[in-house]
């Protein structure tokens, strides 16, 4: 049977350019002889003889307070079943690719070739001493129970089989605010739970800790209701096992409040639906990727009822990457001996309290909604949320010194905050979050230059992912080879500006473009000729219609672009002067530069404008800009004309906008650091404000520099991005790769997707 091309694109990636998906960086300089011999010998003997006098150096000298290890022993994978522990590697590095991006915790991954529990707990028990924490991972029920049952009384760090209490912990939470909006009891409402593997009974006794009576609780296998005269029951079932006279899931749902799925696809028909309680019966249907009903068949067949899934596509996602994360950071940071329940607890708490404040715009902004709020459609916190970092792990942390199992309680808990929010991570996040707006509301998008292999694969993985629909424009007989090369498939406009079919469109925009230039040089004869080129003939799409947004520039020089989009496109009303920016995501976050790619020497009043834009396109990306104007010079230090440019453009923006925090003439050392600048120049707007927006004095030095950290640092760039045309257009730089075009095509539907909220 031959592979679909995500198989294949999985398997690739995996592949590509070096197999699997994590690697180990060194923390420390090795660059000299010195360094080495610091690093290894003689010098390492001194840590090591620290931590024979006193063990807990080890978290001095070591990585270990921040080192979880991730086992399975490949019994339990995802929904694949028993496939062995090699086959469950990929997954298991993909939960310490989570553990990394979500909140900063380093991962060594580890499969065991044990399916015996002794031999099983005697080996992690042999390597325990490696890490700060661990993490079990799909171990099948009932070894599961017994394996982290003994792991957890005899390893003195913390210790938590995620697949029972990560859906348990996120599911509680939920279930917490669902019930609060119906206006019932914990105490009262009936509960059926249908599954009774680990994550099941984890989920079920979450919820009696929450305050669900026992006696409400039917739970179902796939044999039906679990009674106490069933014969053979495990331990896990008998807890749950019921003398009500039932057997079928259909009668155990009449007349329930609340129906928890964690087994197989489309179990729950709508007729069960029907005869749950009368009003708002909770729906947590979590079977994947296919849950228990559908989301669509379900708000349809009841519009009252609270409904969450394990999906993406649908609100109320409950998803572990809210728990497990955030859990073990909070754990690690006070050095836990274990991860016990009144940890799990306060996680419960602290997820179903953040629900209820405030969302930060950047949330709304991803998930395409003019205010999430508290309510049967936002009951959990969406993963994206930035504050997850900086307020789960502190409930963690207080429960644990709470409980006596912290061995290095917190003191200042504002600093402790401030470093949480330091581990937000790379700016890889925000490209999360950009890509996930773009597929919430997906515009069309020309791409000019489709007759070339890296655009048109580009367009293939917009058009896959969802983030946009492409127009192809190019050569036709090529664009058909080139997609039955790549075997992209799927209902995708091809044009051909040059060709027979496209005449009367070609004439009609050329006469649409002459009326608008004809006082400007453009002879109708002239028009006709231009609208054969894509870039001329894209552009009129845009302007009348046709198409949402542009991406061109692949095959050509960015300053051949330029001037025709600016011709065709116009200025966006009010805006004065054109600029571009490039958002560079940096190990500190993700940074905004400009002007990048169009203003060789601007004066201050076109700096100003080019800062004015800047700040609305970061706001675009629901991040709040702190602005440095950078130069050579501090301050006023230098009276020539360059420094004194900045300084008076930082006046002009501060007149234009009072409430915007920007600073400058400033170099960029003292910008990028926050200690040197408060130590050195305290007086500064910029003093305990993270700097995320660069405004650079000409085109040579923002150009230089955001080519210069892309290729020596690794940052990813995304642009430039046009500001202040008239509609989305974007030009990518000469020989962009695919990810930057894709990159890029999301930028263009965001943009698109806010003109057209603006008009």
């Amino acid at each position: 049977m031959s592979k679909s091309k995500f198989q294949k694109e999985a398997l690739s990636y995996h592949e590509n350019p070096r197999p699997g998906k994590i690697e180990v960086i060194p923390t420390k300089k090795y660059a000299t002889q010195r360094d080495l011999a610091l690093a290894y010998s003689p010098g390492v003997a001194e840590p090591c003889l620290e931590i024979e006098k006193d063990r807990e150096n080890v978290y001095k000298y070591t990585s270990k307070g921040n080192l979880v290890a991730v086992i399975s022993n490949g019994t339990a994978v995802l929904g694949l079943g028993n496939i062995g522990p090699e086959a469950s590697k990929p997954v298991m590095e993909g939960k310490g690719l989570l553990f990394k991006i979500f909140a900063d915790i380093d991962v060594f991954d580890i499969e065991v070739d044990a399916t015996d529990v002794d031999k099983f707990v005697e080996t992690v028990k042999a390597i325990a001493p490696t890490f700060g924490g661990i993490n079990l991972e799909d171990i099948k029920a009932p070894e599961a129970f017994e394996i982290e049952r003994r792991l957890k009384e005899e390893l003195d760090i913390p210790v938590m089989h995620d697949d029972q209490h990560g859906t348990a912990i996120i599911s509680a939470a939920a279930l917490k605010n669902a019930v609060e909006i119906t206006g019932k009891k914990m105490d009262e409402i009936h509960v059926v739970v249908n599954g009774a593997g680990a994550a099941a009974i984890s989920c079920t006794r979450m919820y009696l800790r929450l305050g669900v009576k026992r006696e409400n609780v039917i739970m179902c296998d796939s044999k039906g209701v679990i009674r106490q005269d069933r014969v053979g029951l495990s331990p896990e079932k008998t807890e749950f096992a019921t003398t009500k006279n039932m057997e079928t899931l259909a009668e155990a749902v009449k007349g329930a409040d609340v129906f928890i799925g964690l087994s197989i696809a489309d179990c729950l028909t709508p007729e069960m639906l029907l005869s749950m309680c009368k009003t708002q019966p909770i729906v947590f249907a979590m079977a994947n990727p296919n849950p228990e009903i559908e989301y669509d068949l379900a708000v349809k067949t009841r519009k009252d009822v609270i409904m969450a899934t394990g999906r993406s596509d649908h609100p109320n996602q409950v998803n572990n990457v809210l728990g497990f994360p955030f859990i073990f950071r909070g754990a690690l940071d006070v050095r836990a001996t274990k991860i016990n329940e009144e940890m799990k607890m306060a996680a419960v708490h602290a997820l179903a309290d953040l629900t209820k404040t405030p969302v930060p715009e950047q949330v709304n902004i991803v998930y395409d909604e003019v205010s999430l709020s508290f309510g049967p459609h936002y009951i959990i916190p969406k993963p994206f949320d930035p504050r997850l970092i900086y307020m789960i792990p502190p409930a963690i942390a207080k429960a644990a010194m709470d409980s006596g199992v912290a061995t290095k309680p917190i003191e200042d808990w504002e600093a402790y905050q401030d470093e949480l929010m330091e581990r937000l991570g790379t700016g890889n996040k925000i490209l999360r979050l950009l890509l996930d707006r773009a597929k919430s509301d997906p515009k069309r998008i020309v791409f000019t230059e489709a007759d070339h292999l890296d655009v048109l694969k580009a367009a293939q993985i917009v058009y896959d992912e969802r983030i946009g629909i492409p127009i192809l424009l190019g050569n036709r007989e090529i664009i058909l080879e080139l997609m039955e090369e790549i075997d992209f498939t799927g209902d995708v406009e091809i044009i051909d500006p040059k060709s027979d079919e496209q005449k009367g469109k070609r004439n009609l925009y050329a006469e649409k473009y002459w009326k608008a230039r004809q006082r400007k040089g453009i002879k109708l004869l002239c028009a006709k000729k231009l609208m054969r080129e894509r870039n001329y003939f894209a552009a009129m799409m845009v302007n009348e219609g046709d198409s949402d947004a542009l991406i061109t520039g692949y095959s050509r020089n960015y300053s051949g672009f330029v001037r025709p989009m600016i011709d065709l496109i116009g200025k966006d009303k009010g805006v004065s002067r054109v600029g571009a920016t490039n958002l560079m995501l940096t190990k500190r976050g993700p940074m905004f530069l400009a002007d990048t790619t169009i203003n060789i020497n601007p004066t201050a009043s076109d700096l100003a404008k080019i800062t004015q834009l800047t700040a609305s396109v970061t706001k675009m990306f629901g991040v709040e800009p702190n602005i440095a104007m950078v130069s050579y010079s501090n301050f006023g230090a230098s009276n020539h004309a360059d420094a004194k440019k900045i300084s008076e453009a930082v006046e002009l923006v501060r007149k234009l906008n009072s409430n915007i925090v920007i600073d400058g003439e400033i170099q960029v050392d003292f910008a990028l650091n926050p200690e040197l600048l408060k130590k050195t120049f305290p007086f500064s707007k910029l003093v305990d404000k993270k700097v995320n927006v660069l405004i650079f004095p000409d085109l040579n030095s923002a150009n230089i520099s955001y080519k210069m950290m892309k290729e020596l640092y690794g940052a990813e760039s995304i642009g430039p991005i046009m500001m202040g045309l008239k509609k989305p257009v974007h030009i990518v730089q000469l020989g962009a790769s695919v990810d930057e075009m894709v990159n890029m095509a999301a930028v263009a539907v965001i943009d698109a997707q806010n003109k057209s909220k603006k008009n």
